[in-house]
């Protein structure tokens, strides 16, 4: 980080962008840390398990692009402030009304997804604040939000035990109360945000192959990062027997490693470029989750490969996001909402066919297998396109390092 990014943007709003983001993003992957608890309460299934915590991701993927054309249409601010309110609403009617059913944790898990949704609001409110030269640096810190999924695993399991699982959904109210206030205070949209779009607009961006490109990049590596921050509970509680909160530190060590590092990934990429950045961290993810697939017989073997597969991931989200802006610089808002939206599908993929693959076959294997042939075919990808980026980014978007 250098001096000239200090004075390139606005640092309080490029802080409550991250504080926004890591408190939403605790709240999104609550039933994960929870799973264990709330599984022996209602007696669920491996499948039943799987689509629990697979629900608020897939409701928070649909949601950023609803958000994202709010965000285009009436600031981020604005758009933040009304989601957290919804957010915070939404789990005091839970707490207060209990949930008594597995029915009630997919209604929960959409409440939730909204907000996973606050990617839509965080990174465009960050984005819009600095020059191309910089997108990696600053989207990878307001995108370091990600260690809000740490929280939730560091402390959902053992506040479970000691207040029972209901309660911890109530608890979490307290900190979001506490985000909002700040972003209130110290958030600010930014005078060069681009104008409205008509829906058009947006349509017209699925018609451009670029921008599929980069939902599928982002639906490996964020997909990967979320659907683990939201399965490893279970996994680790199944798998290797440790208890809820043993597992819930396993899990937030492993998250907390793909979280510290998207800040790091954007950096790198701006130095080196995105495309060269990618094509070395999907060889390494793809490698790592083909080892996990063959299941290693102790958690002591398995944390390290996790820890490599993450670090590959949480990189690989900064990444993407060092890229995008310079393609898409005007039009940020709506491509950050699809782009968040898919990355949300994969983890939606992830979490839910872990849960599927140990209850047909008895093993996770073939689940952490087809994800480790995702990011094998990203790696194809990314190499087959990023020849064609560089040659012409520089002339036509005045990209600073493909």
């Amino acid at each position: 980080m250098t001096k000239g990014f200090f004075k390139a943007g606005h640092l309080p709003t490029l802080f409550a962008a991250f504080l926004y983001f890591d408190l939403s993003f605790m709240t999104w992957v609550l039933l994960g840390p929870l799973g264990v608890a709330i599984s022996r309460d209602l007696g669920l299934t491996p499948a039943e398990k799987g689509l629990m915590v697979a629900v608020p991701v897939l409701a928070g993927a649909i949601l950023r692009v609803i958000l994202g054309v709010l965000v285009d249409r009436y600031r981020p601010k604005r758009v933040g402030i009304v989601a957290q309110i919804l957010v915070i609403a939404g789990l005091g009617v839970a707490w207060a009304l209990g949930i008594s059913s597995y029915q009630g944790t997919l209604l929960l898990g959409v409440v939730l997804g909204l907000a996973g949704a606050s990617f839509a609001v965080a990174l465009p409110l960050a984005s819009s604040w600095y020059p191309p030269e910089h997108q990696g640096t600053a989207l990878g810190l307001a995108g370091a939000g990600n260690s809000g999924t740490v929280l939730a695993a560091l402390f959902a399991p053992g506040l479970a035990v000691l207040f029972g699982w209901q309660n911890v959904i109530g608890l979490a109210t307290l900190p979001l109360l506490a985000t909002l206030a700040l972003f209130i205070l110290l958030a600010k949209d930014s005078p060069l945000a681009p104008a409205r779009k008509r829906f058009a607009d947006y349509m017209r961006l699925l018609r451009i192959g670029d921008a599929w490109c980069f939902m599928f990049f982002y639906a490996v590596t964020f997909g990967g990062f979320v659907g683990l921050a939201s399965s490893l509970t279970i996994y680790f509680n199944d798998a290797y027997g440790l208890s809820a909160v043993a597992a819930g530190y396993c899990t937030a060590t492993v998250v907390f490693a793909g979280s510290l590092v998207r800040p790091l990934g954007g950096a790198v990429a701006d130095r080196v470029g995105g495309v060269r950045a990618l094509t070395a961290l999907y060889a390494v993810a793809a490698m790592a989750f083909a080892t996990i697939a063959t299941g290693p017989g102790s958690i002591w073997l398995a944390m390290p490969v996790f820890l490599i597969g993450m670090l590959a991931l949480g990189m690989g989200n900064g990444a993407v996001f060092q890229l995008v802006p310079q393609r898409f610089p005007r039009e940020m808002g709506i491509m950050t909402g699809l782009v968040g939206m898919t990355g949300g599908f994969g983890g939606f993929y992830l979490a839910s066919s872990l849960g599927y693959a140990r209850q047909i076959t008895g093993s996770y294997g073939p689940g952490f297998m087809v994800f480790a042939g995702l990011a094998a075919i990203a790696l194809v990808g990314i190499a087959g396109v990023g020849r064609r980026w560089r040659g012409t980014w520089v002339a036509l978007y005045n990209a600073a390092r493909v």
